[in-house]
């Protein structure tokens, strides 16, 4: 089969691979649409220790199965495999599995006419939903995931929150859109990016910034969240939390600090680490997506496999408008 692998640091090459073979409680699934991730992008700059070329990466992954009892369905794939026996998987929490494997990183991803993974990780979807919408929730969910953390700690409903996204990438955009379509009024969106601000204006937040030009008022928000994760935003995003307010950490750029201990004592700042998704929020992001929930979703650009060397090229020199690219083989 075909498959856009990636082979060195700044490199991906479209080659042949061997057809995926399905392991014992495993299936084999064609790809429809598979969505370009910032962690990929990590990837491709050679800044993933766990993810060492040569390897297929790619696991924002609508397709249709081919093998088995579900023969002909349409699917997402939840990409992480836990182990569905440690005390994470046991009391709800599959994301945070100690032995936990993922495709894309641990074994060949989506980037390719197919991929092999176990039954437990289908999300069944519409045979009618468009795959490019479908290839979308794997982002949509994270997003998702964090605000159903951030709700249970909320001293408020969410819809009455003065919110911050930071990161106008497609988590960013995504977790922004659910919460106008939850009813958020106060929404408003920090991104250096010039080419990314343009599809957050157009859905009409309430204002879409560069923070380097524009600085925030100090303890103004109840919600901030953080889609980027890098010193500066942590430290932007300390700066802007309000006395009281949730911070919502979901990027992971790096881990160089920008915390204010000290702040989030004294103002009894909630933070919040949120990592991945639950089979449930995938499921829930689906039909939210389905049901066009987060609108229209034209600010996706679509792209085929064989262009992948040039797109992952272009979106590291920041060429693409789109916050995201879901290539297509």
């Amino acid at each position: 089969m075909k498959a856009l692998v990636y082979t060195a640091p700044h490199e991906m090459t479209i080659m042949q691979q061997p057809d995926p073979v399905a392991g014992e409680n495993e299936v084999v699934v064609k790809i429809d649409a598979v969505g370009i991730c910032g962690s990929d992008m990590h990837a491709y700059q050679g800044h993933d220790a766990r993810r060492l070329p040569p390897l297929v990466l790619g696991h924002e992954i609508c397709g249709t199965v081919t093998s088995d009892k579900h023969k002909g369905r349409r699917v997402i794939l939840n990409p992480l495999i836990s182990c569905n026996r440690c005390y994470y998987c046991e009391t709800g929490r599959p994301n945070i599995c100690s032995d936990r494997t993922m495709i894309g990183m641990t074994r060949p991803g989506g980037y390719a006419d197919a991929v092999s993974i176990p039954e437990q990780c289908l999300v069944f979807v519409a045979d009618d939903m468009d795959p490019v919408a479908a290839a979308l929730t794997e982002p949509a969910a994270t997003g998702l995931h964090g605000l159903v953390l951030a709700t249970r700690v909320m001293a408020r409903p969410i819809a009455e929150a003065r919110t911050l996204v930071i990161g106008a990438g497609s988590v960013g955009l995504l977790t922004a859109l659910l919460l106008k379509h939850q009813g958020c009024e106060h929404i408003h969106i920090a991104e250096t990016n010039e080419l990314r601000q343009g599809p957050a204006r157009a859905a009409g937040f309430s204002q879409v910034f560069n923070p380097i030009e524009t600085l925030v008022d100090e303890s103004s928000f109840d919600l901030v969240i953080d889609c980027v994760g890098s010193q500066k935003t942590r430290e932007m995003s300390m700066f802007a939390a309000a006395p009281g307010s949730v911070f919502l950490h979901i990027g992971l750029m790096d881990n160089n600090g920008g915390l204010d201990a000290r702040k989030m004592t004294l103002a009894e700042i909630i933070m919040i680490g949120a990592y991945t998704y639950t089979q449930a929020d995938l499921g829930v992001a689906a039909q939210k997506l389905y049901s066009g929930a987060y609108g229209s979703l034209d600010w996706v650009e679509t792209r085929h496999l064989d262009e992948g060397p040039e797109t992952f090229s272009a979106l590291l020199r920041g060429e693409i408008a789109a916050p995201k690219v879901v290539l297509t083989p």
